[in-house]
């Protein structure tokens, strides 16, 4: 038995209605099975779902109360806002250590070591310049110009030694533009800024109420008037300033190299041993005079066997003035410095005057820093990192860095170098006889300089490592009273010494360390990435009471919560293009209809339809086994 349809054919099969059954159960309960079985990667199907799995599973303390309430809004509500302001105190907490991490703090370790110690170089200096036999005559004609100067401000008659005026006329031609230049930088008088309006004869103007000070001018004939409160002051740097140009002019610096080791130290002796010419060395300061630096050889340093005053450095030295300048310097006595080997002596920033008449004992302690360099500060290790050249022949210090950018610049503006530093390649010293203009450019500098408009004191930065030692001074009256008189005569006596001022004639020097400890301030990571982890995890257990695992759980959630968003908005992106797309327009209905029909008229499709036709029972016994005939049916 069969059903023919008109456009088709149809197929009768035969299936046993236990098998079907049992066909279907097989299916049912493998979609079950698929159904049940995990996947290598699972996702949740909403938000709502991996929050609440997170919440039911997590280990993290507090966070099974914002699922376990459902039916207690207030009690859900009350543990939702805890938990989270919980979670921002936290992260607060950690705001915290993270700045406080990243500000690199360090801790300041004090060691105390005990050894036999390197004893440091010592400068002395004669604290008055020489009057050099290759600029005796210039210096001469400076001094009688100053007197003349001095006599037109203050009716102040300066004493001059004798000295032979012939000259030659080279020397002649010398004094002339000596005289030419100083009347270019005359030292004048100026009335106060409060006085400026008043007339010079003015009752009311006294002479306390003029600043003395010298004019400054460039080419373009800008002046300005360097004024000085102390006339002391003003007629010691004008002085000072041709001095430097009578200075400038000398072709060859070791024309001034005129050491008189034997008459300005009379006696040396270290650790009880006297000392010889191969324990120091020789340099000329502008305004210090001749300066010599003990224990600077680095190939045979001097090591103190004990601490105490027998165990250092012991001189005696002279200090009487004869055929010094007393217009550059106004103290009697020597400077002293004590530094580093390898480090120049600056007179200025570190030594201290030693008294004639006095014995000075000077115990030293040694003091070395260490320092952190990288992130924790902005130290240098040895100056290559500056942007400053160092034009010192020895090792990298700050003072060293700030003096050659001082003269770095005085070249780069002023066309010339400063006589008191260095001289970079290919410059030369400034002198008024080529640079006319380079006093106006030096003053103008020099307040840059201190203002730090030119930025060295920035550029300059302290070095890693540096030794320094902390002086402490004891005086004490030498010779005595009573001993005065044969120490005198053996000192004329073995050294040749004319002695006119007694008192004031010699003093003594002892330099020794005053124990054998010294102390090292060096510096260590005060947080380190461990300390930064456990403080932490103090935190974490703090507010949460979780471990580290308990963090994953939180990354995890994370994780989820990124990959559902993707998968959402894949989903809504897919469900998009399967939109219909819009109907065509009303005039292209027809044509469509007519270009599909025409096709089908020419070219008749043949399909075939499949028909299962189940038989009842008592028939089947009837009909003979094979096809039936009118189980199928062709149509064409």
């Amino acid at each position: 038995m069969g059903t023919a349809l008109p456009s088709g054919s149809v197929k009768a099969g035969k299936m046993p209605e236990g098998e079907k059954m049992r066909q279907c159960k097989q299916e049912e309960e493998q979609q079950q099975k698929e159904e049940e079985r995990e996947g290598l990667i699972e996702f949740y199907s909403s938000y709502q779902e991996l929050f609440q799995f997170f919440c039911s599973n997590t280990t993290i303390h507090g966070a099974i109360r914002l699922v376990c309430s459902k039916k207690n809004k207030m009690k859900t509500a009350f543990w939702s806002v805890l938990f989270f302001l919980t979670f921002g105190l936290m992260y607060w907490q950690f705001g915290i250590l993270y700045r406080e991490y990243f500000s690199y703090p360090v801790n300041l370790n004090l060691n105390l070591n005990s050894d036999r110690l390197t004893f440091p170089a010592v400068t002395l200096c004669t604290l008055n310049p020489y009057r050099y036999s290759a600029i005796r005559k210039q210096l001469d004609k400076l001094d009688q110009i100053t007197q003349q100067t001095l006599l037109d401000l203050y009716d102040y008659n300066m004493s001059l030694p004798q000295r032979d005026w012939s000259s030659s006329s080279a020397q002649r031609r010398s004094s002339r533009s000596l005289l030419h230049h100083v009347q270019r930088h005359p030292l004048r008088r100026q009335k106060r800024d409060n006085l400026v309006n008043l007339p010079e004869n003015s009752p009311s103007v006294d002479k306390n109420d003029w600043k003395i000070g010298f004019v400054l001018c460039n080419e373009n004939n800008d002046c300005f008037h360097q004024a000085y409160s102390s006339g002391v002051d003003a007629v010691r740097e004008w002085y000072s300033f041709h001095y430097i140009n009578i200075l400038a002019q000398v072709p060859d610096a070791k024309d001034l190299d005129e050491s008189d080791f034997e008459n300005f130290i009379y006696a040396c002796r270290f650790n009880e041993a006297t000392c010889d010419k191969a324990n120091y060395t020789h340099f000329h300061h502008p305004l210090y005079g001749n300066c010599y630096t003990f224990n600077d050889n680095s190939s045979s340093l001097w090591t103190s066997s004990l601490p105490g005053i027998n165990n250092g450095l012991s001189l005696v030295v002279r200090t009487e003035q004869n055929d010094f300048i007393p217009l550059l310097s106004t103290v009697t006595g020597a400077r002293v410095m004590v530094h580093d080997q390898n480090e120049p002596a600056f007179m200025d920033d570190g030594g201290f005057n030693v008294r004639p008449g006095i014995e000075t004992s000077i115990s030293m302690r040694k003091e070395m820093t260490v320092r952190l360099g990288g992130s924790y500060s902005d130290c240098t290790e040895d100056g290559s990192d500056v942007p400053v050249q160092n034009l010192y022949s020895s090792r990298y210090t700050e003072q060293v860095c700030i003096r050659s950018c001082f003269q770095l610049n005085m070249v780069e503006r002023c066309g010339c170098a400063y006589y008191f530093y260095p001289l970079p390649d290919g410059a030369e010293y400034c002198d008024y006889t080529k640079h006319k203009a380079w006093g106006y450019c030096y003053y103008k500098l020099l307040a840059e300089f201190k203002a730090d408009v030119l930025g060295c004191f920035h550029k300059c930065r302290k070095p890693c490592k540096m030794t320094e030692y902390q002086l402490s001074a004891g005086y004490s009256r030498w010779p005595s009273a009573v001993s005065e008189d044969w120490v005198f005569y053996m000192l004329s006596q073995q050294n040749k010494y004319n002695i006119t001022s007694k008192r004031n004639g010699v003093a003594k020097v002892n330099i020794f360390f005053e124990e054998w400890n010294y102390k090292t301030n060096g510096e260590s990571p005060a947080f380190t990435v461990v300390t930064l982890l456990s403080q932490l995890g103090n935190q974490w257990s703090l507010w949460f009471g979780s471990s580290v695992l308990s963090v994953m759980e939180l990354a995890e959630l994370v994780l989820d919560f990124i990959a559902i968003t993707f998968i959402l908005a894949f989903r809504w992106f897919r469900s998009r293009q399967k939109l219909p797309p819009p109907g065509p327009p009303p005039n292209s209905q027809d044509n469509a209809a007519f270009q599909d029909e025409a096709p089908a008229l020419s070219a008749p499709h043949r399909f075939t339809v499949e028909a299962v036709v189940t038989t009842l029972p008592s028939y089947n016994s009837l009909e003979p086994r094979g096809p039936s005939r009118d189980g199928e049916v062709g149509h064409e």
